[in-house]
């Protein structure tokens, strides 16, 4: 069996030719893959080509390279990069997730913070309490506090799905806030405010409570 791929893309077109033979069960799940000089002639590329859509495979769950025994079918099914799953779903979904995340990172964070956490806390939260920045500024400063809230969890897969939501949520929160700008920012500066305290006084309960009311604020204003 030769199938050809055109040139551009090649190693991206023979990625898909492979995914085609795994889903209509050539090689099904578990199974080994036929030999590099074999495989890549059946497809009609070279063989870095091939190697490189296999990489591409094995980055998306599909393949699995094991040294000295070969490439193996794990999946049939591609997994979404992280990026291209937080486009897709709603920003609601979104403030839901960071809600059950910051609700968690900052009962962790009352447990663990250390003096630099705090003191990195406190100033992001000074830096919050000015009024007088353009809305851009205003929720980089925001999320910059948020941002080291979940760092004093030290948690480094907290750390990283909170930064992977900070794009999406900050564009959003920017459109928000130019629609409906915040009316009593006393209210809202206390409410941060009382979220350090809570984690300088290592309570978590009220740690996660003061960031799971602020979400969901934020959530109903979003929704």
């Amino acid at each position: 069996m030769t199938l050809a791929v055109q040139q551009g893309r090649r190693a991206a077109q023979a990625a898909e030719v492979l995914l085609g033979r795994i889903r209509a069960g050539e090689w099904p799940l578990g199974h080994k893959l036929p030999g590099e000089t074999t495989l890549a002639a059946e497809i009609g590329v070279g063989r870095s080509t091939l190697r490189e859509a296999i990489r591409e495979l094995a980055g998306k769950g599909v393949l699995e390279s094991r040294q000295g025994s070969g490439v193996f079918v794990i999946s049939t099914d591609l997994t979404e990069d992280w990026d291209v799953v937080l486009r897709r779903v709603s920003i609601a979904s979104v403030i839901e997730a960071r809600v059950a995340i910051e609700a968690e990172a900052a009962a962790l964070a009352a447990h663990r913070r250390t003096p630099s956490d705090l003191r990195s806390m406190r100033r992001a939260l000074a830096r919050r309490s000015s009024p007088n920045r353009s809305v851009d500024e205003f929720v980089d400063v925001d999320m910059a506090l948020h941002r080291e809230v979940v760092a004093a969890a030290h948690n480094e897969v907290l750390l990283e799905l909170f930064d992977g939501f900070v794009p999406r949520v900050r564009v959003a929160m920017i459109e928000m806030l130019r629609l409906r700008p915040i009316h009593d920012y006393e209210a809202d500066q206390a409410a941060h405010s009382a979220l350090v305290e809570a984690i300088a006084e290592r309570d978590p309960a009220a740690a996660a409570e003061c960031s799971r009311a602020h979400l969901t604020g934020v959530h109903r204003a979003l929704s």
